[in-house]
């Protein structure tokens, strides 16, 4: 499992010109989820994405989590996040999860997210979608639950 975590100061999804999700301070997750995925390749992505210390502290130190601040989270479904590029000028997306579990798994993300106490939005999952965002830090992380990188 992958996700492209954002520190933000807002974010949203649009879907057919309807906004379906919107946070204010927080992050905005892509996430990917990729066959053979297990519970335990969520917990530790959603851990993560709720308790990486990305935050700054009185003195700008990033010592606080997305609990500490009380921000909310965007998660947005991206399978593209497990495309190989290695090889020819299409990307493969064969490590995709197959829609129907990925979609299981994406719904129990968001469930996870909430029982941190943490104000989940979602996305809408295989909708074409539009996403803003007003990127804070710039702060990006790539977080990948087999610790490739």
């Amino acid at each position: 499992m992958r996700a492209v975590w954002q520190r933000v100061k807002e974010a949203r999804v649009t879907v057919d010109n309807n906004v379906v999700g919107a946070i204010q301070q927080g992050a905005l997750v892509f996430l990917g989820i990729e066959a053979g995925d297990t519970d335990k390749d969520l917990e530790y992505i959603v851990d993560k994405c709720v308790n990486i210390r990305l935050f700054e502290d009185e003195n700008g130190r990033f010592n606080y989590s997305l609990i500490d601040i009380k921000g909310q989270i965007l998660l947005v479904s991206q399978f593209t996040l497990l495309g190989d590029c290695r090889k020819g000028r299409r990307p493969s997306f064969s490590r995709a999860m197959a829609p129907e579990e990925a979609k299981k798994m994406y719904e129990k993300a968001a469930e996870k997210i909430s029982q941190y106490g943490i104000d989940c939005q979602k996305g809408v999952f295989q909708a074409h979608m539009q996403v803003s965002l007003i990127n804070d830090g710039p702060v990006t992380v790539l977080l990948d639950s087999r610790k490739i990188f």
